[in-house]
């Protein structure tokens, strides 16, 4: 039988992200427009809508919807916000932030990675994402800086750089945990004046984040 990705994306939106709490029509609607089999390999396509991360090649994953829905709701993305995502990997959640209207910067560490996302993004028309390969670790020093982060790999602890480089009144949403592969789903919050306030979610499991501040 023939897939339907509009009537997938129907079902993904009823079935997992709002009988699961997420209630943020803006994010609700961007997820149901957006063509998330052509984010996965053409021999995972039928899976793309699927309850469960998938593999993207080089040990990386496309985190499952809810997750990616969840992590989005958190962070209150509004028109003309500035975002920076660590860990651009096929490039769904950048293009689910630039469909709230976000001007996204994403960062992978990986070459292969980094180069399909961008080729794949620019493919789809979508202008308002600037990939750079780098150690997503250190931030985008030289555009911070910014209203949210969010960070789609799980380390032992927030990276100091990104905490430096959120905007007051920004929002970081990112996986922490001492040991890998079990994380804490963990809001930052930078507050007028400079206070940051940490507050945790729920648990996660999420590939390594690597780098000078990662594992």
């Amino acid at each position: 039988m023939r897939m339907d990705p509009r009537r997938q994306r129907e079902r993904m939106v009823a079935e997992q992200l709002v009988r699961r709490g997420i209630t943020d029509e803006r994010v609700l609607s961007v997820m149901g427009g957006l063509p998330r089999h052509l984010f996965v390999e053409e021999a995972l396509a039928s899976r793309a809508y699927s309850d469960c991360p998938l593999p993207i090649g080089q040990g990386q994953t496309i985190s499952q919807p809810y997750v990616v829905a969840l992590m989005t709701q958190t962070l209150h993305v509004q028109p003309g916000a500035k975002v920076l995502e660590i860990g651009t990997g096929s490039g769904y959640q950048a293009a689910v932030l630039a469909g709230l209207g976000a001007d996204v910067y994403t960062v992978e560490r990986m070459p292969a990675l980094c180069a399909h996302a961008r080729e794949r993004l620019i493919g789809m028309n979508i202008y308002s994402i600037h990939v750079k390969q780098d150690d997503g670790t250190l931030g985008w020093p030289s555009a911070a800086p910014f209203d949210r982060i969010i960070v789609t790999a799980g380390g032992p602890e927030v990276p100091a750089p990104l905490v430096d480089q959120l905007g007051e009144g920004g929002r970081m949403v990112l996986p922490v945990g001492a040991e890998r592969r079990s994380q804490c789903l963990t809001l930052v919050e930078k507050m007028p004046g400079g206070e940051v306030r940490r507050s945790e979610i729920c648990p996660v499991a999420f590939v390594d984040l690597v780098g000078v501040h990662g594992w």
